[in-house]
């Protein structure tokens, strides 16, 4: 089984020894390994892949002891179980779906949530659980309680909102520290509302694109995992720039997810550190 070691701490010299020594004493090989190091506050980030049999709890105490004021984090490379929540649009879920269900995903999909209940032909044909919760006559606080109920009955490592078209709570995200993963279309800030590939054609844009961040409580502000743009130009009418927008955000999400799923995201302050 291949592990993940993922570690940041102050700068300093001598860092990669002190690792690499435990590592060796450990008799564990390393298969790939990335450094960086951010020369403004002076952070160390070292992301380890690893092979060969691992007594985790003694690894992490003797490289804590090594590191006694770093963030050290062992993952193994099992699938990240996930529920995904959608309303309307399919174009974000059908390609998750169909990455899962041909084993593309590296992730566990347990189940859709969704606002609306249009979609559960295309969840179930790929053998996934299809939750309608309508918020229809409810207040948010009780929509989301619902939700949450919903949640924690899958227990996932990650949630993630593919064109989950509701605001969420602060209290409802801080359930989810850096395991809620969003998707937008990058005009945000600038072309806010419900048409901003509208506001966008008004505009004449020449590209369009879309970002994967995290979820935080300051809404579309979260530290950001991924954004891809494709260009367009004065042919492309509104229509056409919601479909391309459609194609290059269901690859953006489903390649934020791949990075995360791999562990190859640091989140620091508000900001992602991403060994591609």
């Amino acid at each position: 089984m291949t592990h993940y070691l993922l570690i940041n701490c102050p700068d300093e010299p001598g860092l990669v020894y002190r690792i690499t020594e435990v590592l060796y004493r450990h008799g564990l090989n390393i298969l790939r390994n990335g450094e960086f190091v951010d020369r403004h506050d002076h952070h160390f980030f070292m992301r380890t892949e690893l092979e060969g049999p691992c007594e985790p709890a003694r690894l992490l105490l003797d490289l804590q002891t090594a590191l006694p004021h770093a963030t050290i984090r062992l993952r193994d490379d099992r699938p990240r179980r996930i529920v995904l929540m959608a309303t309307k649009e399919h174009h974000c879920l059908s390609e998750l779906l169909l990455r899962h269900f041909f084993g593309q995903l590296q992730a566990q999909v347990l189940a859709v949530i969704s606002n609306h209940d249009n979609l559960r032909d295309l969840t179930e044909r790929l053998g996934v659980p299809y939750h309608h919760l309508s918020a229809e006559g409810l207040s948010r606080e009780a929509h989301e309680a619902a939700v949450l109920q919903q949640i924690d009955a899958y227990n996932p490592d990650y949630v993630v909102l593919a064109r989950y078209m509701r605001i969420l709570s602060p209290e409802f995200v801080a359930h989810f520290p850096a395991r809620l993963i969003n998707i937008h279309h990058s005009f945000l800030p600038a072309f806010v509302g419900a048409s901003p590939y509208a506001q966008a054609y008004a505009r004449g844009v020449k590209s369009i694109g879309a970002t994967a961040h995290f979820v935080t409580d300051q809404l579309d502000q979260g530290p950001i995992i991924t954004q891809s743009v494709i260009p367009t130009d004065h042919t492309h009418s509104a229509l056409d720039m919601a479909q391309a927008g459609r194609d290059v955000e269901k690859i953006t999400l489903a390649r934020a997810l791949t990075l995360v799923f791999r562990e190859q995201v640091f989140v620091h302050r508000n900001r992602t550190i991403v060994f591609e």
